[in-house]
């Protein structure tokens, strides 16, 4: 019999539901959204957490076996008591987001009790890549997100490694080298700060998209945006596989497909400011999950 998880992917901008097969597959018609945004309130997120938990489990095949949820979201997190603190949601600060989806899995199923095992979002798509995914066959590996923020996972001999708290993996949190620890990763990197800075240096584009177009049509700014990203993402990646002797690291998010060879100049950005050879010897990949990967890696949770 089919064994089968809810996994809930909660970010900045929206949570999404599905349901996740033992085999690492998202049911078709089980995928569910809603939006959240930085304005969003407990009452707020408790009602959007109810309305796509119920959505997706409506899918759920009768003959199936179901063996839990689990739950991806933007941090920090706090294992020990369930809750939240994301960085893009202060008014969630506090969301007992746990409790939150058990409640609305049990209304969902009519089972009396429902298991729900929390991680941060970063750390969940690390475990989908390594089960499913790009870093399958890597002992020690790293998932990045290079999108509207930067976030990272690892997973060590096909274990998440959280750390004391669960957190590990913040990467868009660490100070950015060459910028004299004043910017973080994220506020350097990410697709919105890519542009920001474009405009800045005299370019007219609005969005990540503009930037790609026009840096593909040879606009000199759009380029070097997305080059002073790549910069930026591989030394900072030289400096954690160096600290962390990882073998691989599997790179997604929206932003990464800026332009063709973003992954490329991320390797080489990471091969030349690494010092040591396992260092730099660290492959640098692209995801091989696509847009499923965090709700994968959340079902993970629950399946493995």
């Amino acid at each position: 019999m089919t064994r089968i998880a809810l996994a809930v992917d909660l970010g900045g901008t929206k949570i999404e539901t599905g349901l996740v097969d033992d085999a690492g597959r998202v049911l078709d018609g089980s995928r569910h959204r809603q939006p959240t945004g930085r304005e969003i309130d407990p009452a707020g997120l408790r009602a959007a957490v109810s309305a796509v938990v119920g959505s997706a489990l409506d899918a759920l095949p009768r003959d199936a076996t179901f063996v839990g949820a689990g739950i991806g979201s933007a941090g920090p997190v706090d294992l020990a008591s369930g809750t939240i603190a994301p960085v893009n949601m202060p008014s969630a600060h506090g969301f007992p987001l746990v409790e939150a989806v058990a409640d609305a899995a049990i209304a969902g199923t009519g089972l009396a009790d429902v298991e729900a095992r929390l991680r941060h979002d970063g750390g969940c798509l690390a475990l989908a890549e390594s089960w499913r995914g790009a870093a399958a066959d890597a002992r020690a590996s790293l998932s990045i997100v290079v999108s509207t923020g930067v976030g990272g996972g690892i997973v060590v001999d096909g274990r998440p490694v959280g750390g004391a708290s669960g957190n590990a993996g913040h990467l868009g949190q660490t100070a950015a080298a060459e910028h004299g620890g004043e910017l973080t990763l994220e506020e350097v990197a990410s697709g919105p700060a890519s542009v920001r800075w474009a405009q800045l240096s005299g370019w007219s584009g609005a969005t990540g998209e503009d930037l790609s177009r026009d840096a593909a049509r040879g606009d000199r700014i759009a380029r070097q945006a997305i080059e002073r990203s790549a910069r930026a993402v591989g030394l900072a990646l030289a400096d954690a596989s160096t600290l962390l002797d990882l073998d691989l690291v599997a790179i997604s998010g929206g932003f990464s497909f800026v332009s063709d060879d973003y992954v490329d100049l991320v390797a080489s950005a990471l091969r030349d400011w690494a010092s040591l050879p396992y260092a730099r010897q660290t492959r640098v990949v692209r995801s091989g999950l696509g847009p499923d990967g965090p709700l994968v890696g959340a079902a993970a949770l629950a399946l493995l």
